[in-house]
């Protein structure tokens, strides 16, 4: 067994690096959480963390994965038969259209090439031939992980509104959330749904809806089956900070000082560092010679870079090099992108010199696999990380 020493870097996107300040406060004992607290905790994560959404409307905070926002999100709001618009922007959006085909929605998917995000115009076509209204909301995946492409939010809440169209707006913000920027209110979104381990500095297991008034509204006539995820009962536990459930205390221990970093660095700030990285990361990969997946300059996104592998090369097995000689872990491709891509995480708790150490850790083990790249790489993307 290889000796290790050092830390490992995880470069996936997502789970990412946990910030130590946020362990040592997941490590404090348990409280009650029918004390009172726990109630002046909850009452402090649930009003702070609505400004990383862009919201004064409610957050709910359920104790899962992201998969388990994806389907509150359908369920509060939406019937048996009802119609829904979903993007092929990558593998989360594929498997968010299957969720909501199983719980028995009616799925209308616009097919993608996985290097674009979703169509403002394409969706303003759909819109104009549902004379009807029968589409009873739209899912967007805002920065789908699989490929680093960044959705238009603003742009699609505009064709929605050029239509005077009534549908609801269900992004996903898994990945983007506290890394790129976002405005729920702003871009009438509907559901943002979100996850605690990627821009929120967290380990998995909590989940997130942000609610517009029009979603609530729409919750009281919604018919699919919801218990566990049903926001009414959670929001009226909220309002005296407490849950309707045993919540995962240890980790809203975490996110209070989690929100307290964000709010020390300021958002817009965090949003231009993530953007600085994923610039040098992207430097790099021409320098190399590769190809980033996005295809389109203005969907690259702040949270990941997806790099496409040249013909007859494994992007499998260069991580597998990457990871047995450095360390390092890069993020795979999925579904139709396996062993074509492989996936450089840098977001969250994050900096130059360990962007710039993922990089040489990548460029070595480029050159280790044999797969032809310019030394130049590495060297661009510092030229990017000298300017503040």
């Amino acid at each position: 067994m290889t000796l290790r020493t050092g830390r490992h870097f995880l470069q996936i996107p997502g789970p990412t690096n946990v910030p130590d300040q946020v362990l040592r406060a997941m490590a404090a004992p348990t409280i009650d959480h029918r004390g009172p607290e726990f109630a002046e905790l909850g009452l402090r994560v649930l009003q702070r963390i609505k400004p990383v959404f862009g919201t004064t409307n409610p957050v709910v905070i359920y104790p899962a994965s992201g998969t388990g926002a994806w389907e509150a999100a359908l369920v509060n709001t939406l019937s048996p038969g009802d119609r829904v618009l979903c993007f092929e922007t990558g593998h989360f959006a594929t498997l968010w259209q299957e969720m909501a085909g199983s719980l028995g929605l009616e799925v209308d998917f616009v097919p993608g090439d996985w290097r674009h995000g979703a169509d403002p115009a394409e969706l303003t076509r759909r819109l104009e031939a549902d004379i009807s209204h029968s589409l009873k909301a739209v899912c967007v995946v805002h920065n789908e992980t699989s490929t680093g492409v960044t959705s238009r939010i603003a742009e699609i809440r505009r064709a929605l509104d050029d239509a005077g169209h009534p549908a609801l707006l269900l992004v996903d913000t898994i990945s983007s959330l506290g890394s790129i920027d976002y405005r729920h209110d702003e871009w009438g979104v509907d559901v943002t749904v979100a996850g605690s381990q990627k821009g929120l500095m967290l380990p998995p297991g909590l989940s997130f809806n942000a609610v517009s008034d029009k979603a609530l509204a729409a919750s009281r006539t919604a018919r699919l089956p919801r218990s566990f995820w049903d926001w009414e009962p959670i929001i009226e536990s909220n309002r005296r900070g407490y849950f309707p459930y045993t919540p995962a205390t240890n980790l809203l221990y975490g996110l209070a000082v989690a929100l307290d970093m964000l709010d020390a660095e300021g958002l817009p700030e965090v949003y231009a560092r993530h953007a600085r990285h994923a610039a040098a990361t992207r430097a790099a990969v021409r320098g190399w010679g590769l190809e980033v997946l996005c295809a389109d300059e203005r969907e690259h996104s702040g949270s990941l870079t997806a790099v496409l592998m040249p013909e007859g090369h494994d992007a499998d097995k260069v991580r597998k090099v990457i990871l047995e000689r450095f360390d390092m872990s890069l993020g795979a491709g999925l579904g139709k992108l396996s062993g074509r891509v492989f996936r450089i995480g840098h977001l969250g708790h994050f900096n130059d010199l360990t962007l710039a150490g993922t990089l040489a850790g990548v460029q070595m083990g480029l050159e280790l696999s044999g797969v032809p790249t310019d030394p130049a790489g590495l060297g661009a993307a510092l030229d990017v990380l000298r300017n503040p």
